[in-house]
């Protein structure tokens, strides 16, 4: 393919997202700018905008040189309409829809604009997919060129659904190593955790495994949690009455994740749910032990054992023995932490997703234009 094409030349992709700036926001502006100014194709961000939309980043990404639009996200007729109007202007190679229901309003707007190739990317396994929503996916999927899940757990939830298995494929989400190019020096003996605070996420079990860790084992680590979202006060109330404010302090948002991650030993996602945790694979990139909830999305990402420990979803007191295991024996922690590291750097780099979307683009548009010129 060719790699240094003239801007002006390469013909476009679009990536349609939320505008909430979830991770999916964050792989599709990833993919974005890593193909600004190489690579076979031109990226163009659009954003579904959201009451909660943060305007200041959105500017900052267009003060990049990212082509950066808006569709207005109040209803989903107007967001497919405008998408569309906007689709014919911009006469794209393929668009990329990621994520419910974007991906839903995404493809309706290009089958309306012509779009010669629709692209599903589905970021998490457990989506709110009505009676409705589920008919709309199986007839759009016949009109997409691929549908990608992010995990092998998220692929399986697809074709779960009914949905093709031969244009159903995985891409593994990536992350720009270069921010965790130094994996640290001598670490505390503490945990953190990096996750919005959300129904899918569960900060409750880790501060009830926090409790249990001083009454169990006598230890008091100190617990570091960076993020926000609409269950913070809820978990910071919980912690308060629990007597662990002193022990865990909440960061809010971070703007050194990965000095943060750096400075602790022990990583822990606790969860619901997953697509393909990112925050799981800055915290094994930069090298810490990493322990996590054991359900779809990070069985593929966590091997237990061997680049991590795996606990038992919403379990209390497994992962506070998994935490006082791996402070009880730094030496493990350590291996788990090297292990990990090692695994992120060689299948987790944003270069490699990249590389493997561009695969897939070109892949289905040489598809398409074969389909359109017809039998020779």
């Amino acid at each position: 393919m060719p790699n240094a094409t003239a801007p002006g030349a390469r013909p476009k992709v679009v990536h349609f997202v939320t505008g909430g700036f979830s991770g999916a926001t964050q792989v599709a502006v990833d993919l974005c700018l890593s193909a600004m100014r190489s690579g076979p194709f031109e990226p163009v961000l659009v954003l579904r905008q959201k009451r909660h939309t943060p305007m200041a980043r959105v500017e900052a990404l267009k003060a990049q040189g990212l082509s950066v639009h808006l569709v207005s996200g109040w209803s989903h007729l107007v967001s497919i309409a405008e998408l569309a109007s906007l689709l014919r202007g911009l006469r794209p190679a393929a668009l990329l829809a990621h994520g419910f229901p974007e991906h839903l309003l995404g493809r309706h707007a290009g089958v309306g604009a012509g779009v010669p190739v629709l692209i599903q990317v589905e970021h998490n396994s457990r989506e709110r997919y009505t009676a409705w929503s589920r008919w709309q996916s199986r007839r759009l999927a016949r009109r997409s060129a691929a549908l990608v899940g992010v995990s092998e757990g998220v692929r399986q939830s697809l074709l779960a659904q009914g949905l093709p298995a031969d244009k159903t494929i995985t891409i593994a989400n990536g992350i720009d190593l270069a921010r965790f190019a130094h994996a640290g020096g001598e670490r505390e003996a503490g945990v953190v955790m990096s996750a919005r605070f959300a129904r899918q996420k569960d900060h409750a079990t880790l501060i009830d495994a926090i409790a249990l860790l001083a009454s169990r084992h006598g230890l008091k680590p100190p617990l570091q949690l960076a993020g926000t979202g609409p269950h913070l006060a809820r978990i910071q109330a919980q912690a308060e009455r629990m007597g662990l404010l002193g022990q865990v302090r909440f960061l809010g948002h971070h703007g050194d994740m990965p000095g943060l991650l750096r400075s602790q030993a022990i990583y822990v996602l606790s969860t619901h749910y997953e697509g393909m945790p990112l925050a799981l694979v800055e915290a094994m990139a930069a090298g810490c032990a990493c322990i996590a909830s054991d359900v779809i999305g990070v069985r593929g990402v966590i091997a237990d054992g061997a680049t991590g420990l795996l606990v038992p979803e919403g379990d209390a007191a497994a992962l506070a023995d998994a935490i006082a295991r791996l402070l009880h024996d730094p030496a493990l922690a350590a291996r788990l932490g090297a292990a990990a590291r090692e695994r992120a750097w060689a299948e987790h780099g944003l270069a490699l997703m990249r590389e493997r979307y561009e695969a897939l683009i070109t892949r289905c548009a040489t598809t398409a234009v074969r389909a359109a010129s017809g039998p020779a």
